[in-house]
């Protein structure tokens, strides 16, 4: 039971990012952000796209990674490749702060330098980090959190949805409060998979 689960999540997943793989090839003025769960996605579009382009775009990426395009169901920038990322980021940090206050003790006392000693070390480390977290992020990502064979997945419905607060702040983030760019919420439900 859990690994059916678990595989209809790792589906919805990947027919999410193929959905926002096909929207990208039509519309090139808009953001996008989804989560998946085992009954299908959520998926919150900021710009001008339809809830006629996005039918479309889910029935269009359902059809092509049944025809064998895999490869839809990894995007890069997927939460996983950013929280990757993210968390190399921060410990890279934390190892060159470590490595100075190592190199220098204090002796128990705080030394309010050692962290700009350790800034150049950091930021060294850190984009060490971000080159590598986006190419392991999308490895991650293809082995453990999408699937692109969606087996008998199906889509049941699309229908659009009240934008929730985390959509509002998503559009905030993604399109720096651009008025323009007006949040829509869609929940696609799937079955079978």
């Amino acid at each position: 039971m859990t690994n059916t689960l678990i595989s209809r999540v790792k589906r919805n997943h990947g027919l999410e990012h193929a959905t926002i793989h096909i929207l990208s090839e039509s519309h090139k003025r808009f953001s996008a952000q989804g989560n998946s769960d085992h009954r299908g996605f959520h998926l919150n579009i900021y710009g001008d796209v339809t809830e006629d382009d996005v039918r479309a775009a889910v029935a269009e990426a359902h059809r092509r990674m049944k025809a064998g395009e895999r490869h839809l169901a990894v995007h890069p920038n997927c939460g996983t490749v950013l929280v990757t990322t993210a968390a190399l980021a921060t410990l890279a940090a934390q190892v060159a702060l470590a490595v100075e206050n190592w190199r220098e003790p204090s002796g128990g006392r705080v030394r309010p330098l050692s962290v700009l000693n350790a800034m150049p070390g950091a930021m060294v480390a850190v984009v060490g980090a971000i080159i590598v977290g986006r190419p392991l992020g999308v490895r991650l990502q293809e082995r453990y959190t999408v699937d692109g064979d969606l087996a008998d997945l199906e889509v049941e419905s699309v229908r659009p949805v009240a934008p929730s607060p985390v959509t509002r702040l998503f559009q905030l983030l993604l399109t720096g409060g651009n008025p323009e760019m007006r949040a829509r919420a869609y929940f696609v439900r799937t079955r079978g998979g």
